[in-house]
């Protein structure tokens, strides 16, 4: 049985998708999470015009929005009575259709504008980058809660996807018979061999990818880590889905990163797409990936540590049982 939605509800988000501008706004939302600023670029409206649309479009439930500093995102609804609808509106937009061809077109050179600013700042930050983590609770503190949720107890598979200078593989590697690393910069995965040959890991593979669709097998990690990555990343629900993707049945998923704060000189100087997540949120997003969240642990900065930032961990697991347990030892890394 379809899910039901209240009449006032189907009516009010039926009229609400049911002009041109806003239906292209759905479309959009639905592929990626954006400002307004970013929309108007890529419909060529005015910034009033395409806020009176959106503000229709998210009283009707259909676009849900959130605001973090001087930013406000848009995406398309995860909750509520017409999320489903929604979504389902927007997956039969048939593709071809001149207009959502050419939004999409836009889109695309908005998110190359965004990964080729992140690129630049990570080529100019990776000889430092060590020295970047500064800015929030000290590392000790951060790898100690990491060591304490994953476990002493050794596993079979470890993915860290936006590896960075490898160190979350010096860190955990030795806990794995085999462990992969994947990052988009070349720069930062010449530093990671650089410490992965020096700590003496001989069960690491690197690989240069794209976190959205990584380089490896799915179905097959005990663990998959993303540390410090989802603020950069303009979807990342989506790249929470490729964790997940990876993962095998019952196996964990660690997220590390910031929690909500107001620094804006993080983006602005630290091409920073997020000013961190709420627990909510990151619990919305694993659970849309398959995933249960397990445990939620804050780092908050003490009377030491002024002006630190909040590190958050979120572990989450697949839900999947496996039914016929096999030996993942003799899987080979795709």
């Amino acid at each position: 049985m379809p899910e039901t939605i209240p009449f006032d509800a189907i009516l009010t988000a039926a009229a609400a998708a049911g002009e041109s501008t806003r239906l292209r706004l759905l479309a959009l939302v639905t592929e990626a999470e954006l400002t307004v600023s970013e929309l108007v670029t890529i419909l060529g409206q005015s910034q009033p015009r395409i806020s009176r649309h959106l503000k229709l479009l998210v009283e009707a439930g259909l676009v849900e929005r959130h605001r973090e500093g001087s930013w406000v995102f848009f995406r398309i609804a995860q909750t509520g009575p017409v999320a489903g609808f929604a979504r389902d509106l927007a997956a039969r937009l048939a593709p071809s259709d001149a207009y959502l061809a050419a939004d999409r077109a836009r889109l695309d050179e908005v998110r190359k504008a965004r990964a080729a600013q992140a690129a630049r700042y990570f080529a100019a930050q990776a000889a430092n980058w060590d020295e970047v983590r500064a800015l929030h609770v000290p590392e000790e503190r951060v790898e100690a809660a990491i060591r304490e949720a994953i476990g002493a107890d050794p596993v079979q598979t470890l993915l860290d996807l936006g590896t960075g200078t490898g160190r979350m593989l010096e860190l955990l590697g030795p806990l794995a018979a085999r462990a992969a690393g994947v990052d988009q910069s070349p720069q930062m995965l010449s530093l990671a061999r650089v410490r992965i040959e020096r700590a003496g890991l001989r069960n690491v593979q690197l690989r240069q990818g794209d976190i959205y669709a990584a380089p490896v097998e799915p179905d097959c990690y005990d663990i998959v880590v993303m540390h410090q990555v989802l603020h950069y990343l303009d979807d990342p629900l989506r790249a929470i889905r490729e964790a997940a993707r990876a993962l095998r049945p019952g196996g964990r998923l660690l997220i590390v990163d910031f929690a909500p704060h107001e620094e804006e000189t993080l983006r602005t100087v630290h091409a920073h797409r997020r000013l961190g997540f709420a627990a909510g949120e990151i619990a919305g997003f694993m659970a849309a990936a398959g995933l249960d969240l397990i445990t939620k642990d804050d780092l908050a900065p003490d009377a030491r540590e002024a002006n630190k930032l909040t590190v958050s961990l979120w572990l989450g697991r697949d839900r999947r049982v496996i039914a016929d347990p096999i030996s993942f030892t003799a899987r080979e890394f795709a």
